[in-house]
């Protein structure tokens, strides 16, 4: 019989996985999401703290981007079942505030790094997918490529920074509203610098190369 529940279950996988499978990505995290809250209602849990993803925000839109935007036009089209499904958590928890007075919210983080994350080239994220790529290149004495061209710019936040304020949203956030968890704009980096800071924490001496193809 909880009576709080952090929810973080979720069917996820970096870029080229969204693109392979994106019904995948809708049918699994619709479902996940549905069972996890209509459970918490049943069982009388009191608040739900749901996770989603910046990738939620309209693919075409204006900055600086805050929580009233999120449905103002669909998603980059290369995750579109992922993000829609993510989306929805947001149309359930109003709902059940609305009918039966639920205290269900949700967050909004940034892209996440840290300890146990995926580090698998293919499926994982852009930090931990970079951080085997340059292990790679020094195991094998090669180059570094970094694809496109590595001027796009992120926010990142570190996992247990992004615990902490959970529990602080668990705590002291009352509205059903979703909240943006993040850093301040001034601290966004491009690939790129995520890219040569990564090299220099990993002591990699070989060439990198930026990659259009």
């Amino acid at each position: 019989k909880p009576t709080h529940v952090i929810h973080l279950a979720a069917m996820v996988g970096g870029l080229f996985k969204n693109i392979r499978y994106n019904l995948d990505f809708w049918r699994r995290n619709i479902h996940i999401n549905d069972n996890v809250l209509h459970s918490a209602y049943e069982t009388g849990v009191q608040k739900v703290v749901s996770c989603l993803s910046t990738c939620i925000f309209p693919d075409k839109t204006t900055y600086p981007i805050d929580e009233s935007m999120i449905h103002n036009g669909p998603p980059h089209s290369s995750n579109f079942g992922y993000s829609y499904a993510k989306r929805m958590i947001d149309i359930q928890n109003r709902g059940y505030f609305e009918q039966y007075g639920c205290r269900f919210t949700a967050v909004i983080p940034t892209n996440v790094f840290g300890p146990h994350d995926n580090f698998n080239i293919e499926d994982g994220h852009v930090l931990p997918g970079l951080i085997h790529k340059v292990y790679l290149a020094k195991q094998t004495g090669s180059a570094l490529t970094i694809w496109g061209t590595g001027k796009p710019r992120r926010q990142f936040i570190y996992s247990l920074d992004l615990a902490r304020l959970f529990l602080w949203v668990l705590r002291e956030y009352d509205e059903v509203e979703p909240i943006i968890l993040s850093v301040g704009e001034e601290d966004e980096v491009s690939i790129r610098e995520a890219a040569e800071t990564i090299v220099e924490a990993m002591d990699f001496r070989g060439e990198l190369v930026v990659s259009f193809t």
